[in-house]
C-alpha cells in the first residue's frame, strides 16, 4: 500500500504555484481518504494537441501534475484528439477553424515525446478522448446535452461577449465544454487541472460529474505565465517565449534576461523548490547567483544536468568574459538577400569586420536585414530598433544606430550578437544555398 505524505505537508507542495482550488476543503478530504485507504487520487490534466511545440508557459500546469505524481497519486494526461477536432473557443472571438485528423494525431505525437521532459513516463497514464468519444452514439449526445443548459453555456465569458456583440457561435462549439466535462466522467477524475483561462470548462466537469452519479471532481488552477518581457503572457507570436526544445545556451541566456522580480514567480512555477526554500534564498542569495541557479535547474530539466553546466560556462563566458563560447550555432545568410543596394544609395555609418580579409571579398550589406535573416529578429524594424538600442554587437563591436551598413567578407563566419543572443553567421553567394 503506498505510503502518503500526511495531508498538510501534501497541500502545502500542491497549493505552491496554485492560483486557485475549487474546493480546498474537498481537496483535503479526498487526501485523507486515499491516505487512509492507501488508494491514489486520479489527477487528470488534458492538452488539445492544436500546436505540435511547447514553451515553458505550457508546462506550468504540466508540473503542478508532475507534483501530485511525486505524491504518489495517479497522473492521467490526456490528449485531446477528439476534442482538437472541434476546437476549444476559450478566449476566441471568432469561430476557431477545426484541425484535420491528420494535423491532430501528427501534433499529438510530438505531444507524448514533450510531456515526459517534465513526467515520470513510467508512472503517467496518457490516454485519448476520441477512445470514448468515438463509440458515443446519438443517443450518448442527447442524453448528455439534456444534462446542461443554454442559458449556462451562455454565461461564459467569451460566449456571452459573442452573443452579444451579434457575433456568431458555431453549435460545435457549445459542445466543447460538454465534451470537456465528459473526459472527467469517462476518466473518474478526483481532480482536474488546468489554466486559469479553464475555469468554465473545469467547473463544467464537476456539475457533469454530480449529473452521471459521480463524486465532483476538485479543479486546481494555475497561473499563467508571463514572457520574457514581463507583462504579456508567453507566447511564441509575441516572440517572448522559451521553446522547451531550445538550444541549451539559448535558453539558459533568455532565462537570465528576465528581470530579478520575475525570476522569483520562474521559481514558484517553473522549478519544483520548496515556498520556504524560496523565501530563503530571497534573503540569503544574490539575484544574480539565484537567477544563475534558475537557469540551471531549467536547461537541465529540458536537456540534462550537463547541458545545464556547459550552458553556464558558455554563458558566463560570453556575457561577464566578453569571451565566444566554444558552441555556437552557425548560420549561413544568402548574399542577395542583405547586400546594400547596387547603386549605392543606402547611406549610414559603416563598420569593417575581419579585417584581415582580401578586400576582393568584402560585400557591403545592410545590418537590419543580416540580423533579420539570421533569425535574430522578427523583421526589418524590430532589427533596426535593437540597433538603435545599442543591442547589437557585430564581431565585438557594439552598434548604436539603426541606419547601418557593414563591410563583410563573403563565406567567412562573424559573430553577431542581438541582445544575449548570439550566432556566428557566414555570408554566402546565393547559388551555394540548397
Amino acid at each position: 500500500m503506498p505510503n502518503f505524505a500526511p495531508v498538510e505537508e501534501q497541500l502545502t507542495y500542491l497549493k505552491k504555484g496554485s492560483a486557485e482550488i475549487i474546493r480546498e476543503a474537498d481537496l483535503r478530504a479526498k487526501l485523507e481518504k486515499s491516505r487512509s485507504t492507501g488508494k491514489p487520487l486520479r489527477v487528470k490534466l488534458g492538452m488539445d494537441p492544436t500546436a505540435p511545440d511547447l514553451h515553458l508557459g505550457h508546462t506550468v500546469v504540466l508540473r503542478k501534475l508532475k507534483h501530485f505524481q511525486d505524491l504518489g497519486h495517479t497522473a492521467i494526461f490526456m490528449i485531446g484528439d477528439f476534442t482538437g477536432m472541434i476546437g476549444d473557443p476559450t478566449g476566441r472571438s471568432t469561430t476557431r477553424p477545426p484541425l484535420t485528423r491528420e494535423q491532430i494525431e501528427a501534433n499529438a505525437e510530438t505531444y507524448k515525446a514533450q510531456v515526459f521532459k517534465i513526467l515520470d513516463p513510467r508512472k503517467t497514464v496518457i490516454d485519448f478522448n476520441r477512445r470514448w468519444m468515438g463509440p458515443f452514439t446519438s443517443d450518448d449526445f442527447v442524453r448528455l446535452t439534456a444534462k446542461y443548459t443554454v442559458s449556462k453555456l451562455l454565461e461564459r465569458e467569451d460566449f456571452h461577449k459573442r452573443f452579444r456583440d451579434e457575433k456568431p457561435i458555431s453549435v460545435h462549439e457549445l459542445l466543447y465544454p460538454l465534451v470537456q466535462g465528459y473526459d472527467s466522467v469517462a476518466l473518474d477524475a478526483d481532480v482536474e487541472l488546468g489554466g486559469t483561462d479553464q475555469k468554465f470548462n473545469l467547473l463544467v466537469g464537476r456539475e457533469l460529474q454530480r449529473a452521471y452519479g459521480q463524486e465532483s471532481q476538485v479543479v486546481l488552477t494555475t497561473p499563467i505565465l508571463e514572457g520574457l518581457d514581463g507583462v504579456q503572457k508567453m507566447s511564441k507570436s509575441l516572440d517572448n517565449a522559451i521553446g522547451i526544445h531550445e538550444p541549451p545556451l539559448e535558453m539558459y541566456g533568455k532565462v537570465m534576461s528576465i528581470s530579478d522580480e520575475m525570476m522569483w514567480r520562474y521559481y514558484e512555477l517553473l522549478t519544483d523548490v520548496q515556498v520556504a526554500d524560496i523565501e530563503n534564498m530571497k534573503r540569503a542569495t544574490h539575484p544574480m547567483q539565484a537567477k544563475k541557479e534558475l537557469a540551471r535547474r531549467i536547461v537541465a530539466d529540458f536537456h540534462s544536468a550537463e547541458a545545464a553546466a556547459k550552458a553556464g560556462e558558455d554563458w558566463a563566458r560570453q556575457f561577464q568574459k566578453s569571451e565566444v563560447p566554444e558552441e555556437l550555432e552557425c548560420v549561413d545568410v544568402r548574399l542577395a538577400d542583405v547586400e546594400v543596394d547596387p547603386d549605392g544609395r543606402h547611406h549610414g555609418a559603416a563598420v569593417n569586420v575581419a579585417r584581415g580579409v582580401n578586400p576582393g571579398n568584402r560585400r557591403v550589406v545592410r545590418l537590419d536585414k543580416l540580423i533579420r535573416h539570421a533569425g535574430l529578429a522578427s523583421s526589418n524594424n524590430d532589427a533596426g530598433a535593437k540597433l538603435k538600442g545599442g543591442a547589437v554587437a557585430f564581431d565585438g563591436e557594439t552598434i548604436g544606430e539603426s541606419n547601418f551598413i557593414a563591410d563583410v567578407p563573403l563565406g567567412y563566419y562573424v559573430v553577431l550578437r542581438v541582445g544575449r543572443r548570439m550566432k556566428k553567421v557566414r555570408l554566402v553567394d546565393s547559388v551555394a544555398v540548397k
